[in-house]
């Protein structure tokens, strides 16, 4: 998920400078769609970059056999690398050699770029037919639609997430319990709970400032004082946005300040998401905050002790979003069965099997889903997209704004930079990547 992000900021200046030269529209959408396709002797050419063992490659391996079974479709199964799809899908998609069905990567620098130069399906009225819409939350469409400059999150659908991710708390449960420490339900709780560690010799975050976790952790705090219309002037660029205003100056300040506190070491500067998610791991630090795609790692390697999850306390909004996308190649041959092919892997049956696997299902019955840590990081999704919690992540907005962000988020930890200084910093950085997108 990282690489995945992070290739989404190193591809948008190409993909801007390609959106400029474009002038064709989106793919058009189908007149009709043929939900009782019958296909007997055709085959469905599907695309992805799962692993076998994978959430979603276990689920959608079940998917292409019932799909097989209820359309009589054979389906040409077609293993790809994510860097094999991301670099070729302008040339192939634009070729006979296009499947009928692929995943890929969400964003305006991908699928909004292949939409708005006419290289994907607009599957409004697929959407239509099925209900794809009331399956997913407000949140998670919005990478799924884009508008004719290929921005997201407004205009026609152009894919299909099935799964989710999103940012939330690991804690050690033996190191709560050791300190007499309750799971906080309240911003004061976490800040209480954090100098009791401290107190203690502990201290209480993991973290990296040299990569994502503490950009997000930066985010996470915006988001305790921020509504959905900030997340749309961030994202969406639909308004200015302040950096001295309440949401990003309390942000900044709240770093500086848990610096200072002792409640994150400022040996994180030179430290990578690999280095604290391993220090979580081994013990060294009761908290880590970031993505959900770390359960499988720590359900597999955390073998001294137990841990669970918690939402950010007192948070309505995370960092998070859709997953990847379903996605129908314009010169797809086989249109209704690739719909067909996505709606199986909407139904309870295939998402309970993402789920039981360590993935997020974005519509999955939480009945069927019988691991517990599964349910409680399932559950806890459920809750953010149930309250329109997905607030998408904070480097999306501009193609360098991840590197600026933890930039800047060192020079505040080591000192060289004041809060004031770094806010004023980010905000003329983002301002500026910002506006060579929506003038392009």
């Amino acid at each position: 998920m990282r690489k995945r992000h992070l290739a989404l900021g190193a591809m948008l200046v190409a993909g801007a400078m390609l959106l400029a030269g474009c002038s064709t529209s989106g793919g058009s959408s189908s007149d009709t769609v043929n939900k009782n396709v019958d296909g007997a002797g055709k085959t469905l050419t599907l695309w992805h970059f799962e692993s076998e063992t994978s959430a979603m490659g276990i689920a959608w391996d079940q998917a292409i056999k019932t799909f097989e079974k209820e359309t009589g479709a054979k389906v040409k199964f077609e293993a790809k690398s994510f860097e094999q799809i991301r670099s070729t899908a302008s040339q192939v998609l634009n070729s006979n050699a296009a499947p009928d069905i692929l995943e890929y990567n969400k964003g305006n620098a991908t699928a909004g770029l292949l939409s708005s130069q006419g290289l994907l399906s607009n599957i409004d009225k697929a959407v239509d037919a099925y209900g794809w819409d009331k399956k997913l939350a407000p949140s998670l469409q919005t990478t799924a639609k884009y508008d004719d400059k290929g921005i997201m999150g407004s205009g026609s659908w152009f894919g299909v997430p099935n799964y989710g991710e999103y940012v939330e708390a690991y804690y050690n449960k033996d190191m709560f319990a050791k300190y007499g420490i309750e799971v906080p339900t309240t911003q004061d709780e976490l800040v209480t709970a954090m100098q009791k560690f401290t107190d203690a010799g502990v201290t209480p975050l993991a973290e990296s400032a040299a990569e994502y976790p503490l950009g997000q952790l930066w985010y996470q705090l915006a988001l305790t004082k921020a509504d959905r219309a900030f997340v749309d002037d961030y994202q969406l660029y639909k308004g200015k946005v302040d950096f001295s205003g309440p949401e990003l100056s309390y942000a900044t300040a709240t770093i500086k300040d848990w610096v200072d506190k002792g409640y994150i070491s400022k040996d994180v500067t030179g430290a990578k998401a690999e280095d604290a998610g391993t220090s979580f791991i081994s013990g060294q630090y009761p908290i880590f905050f970031s993505g959900s795609w770390w359960y499988n790692r720590f359900n597999t390697e955390v073998k001294s002790f137990d841990w669970g999850t918690f939402l950010y306390p007192g948070a309505k909004m995370s960092p998070g979003s859709a997953g990847n996308m379903w996605v129908v190649p314009e010169k797809a041959q086989n249109k209704d069965l690739a719909y067909k092919f996505i709606d199986i892997t909407m139904r309870p049956e295939i998402q309970a099997l993402i789920g039981n696997n360590g993935g997020v299902p974005v519509a999955a019955d939480s009945a069927d889903i019988t691991d517990p840590k599964s349910k409680e990081l399932i559950d806890n999704f459920n809750t953010l997209t149930g309250a329109d919690g997905i607030a998408f992540y904070p480097d999306w907005p501009t193609p360098t704004f991840y590197d600026q962000l933890n930039a800047g988020l060192q020079e505040l930890i080591n000192g060289t930079k004041s809060a004031k200084d770094v806010n004023k910093e980010l905000g003329d950085e983002y301002q500026s990547g910002v506006d060579d997108i929506v003038n392009q």
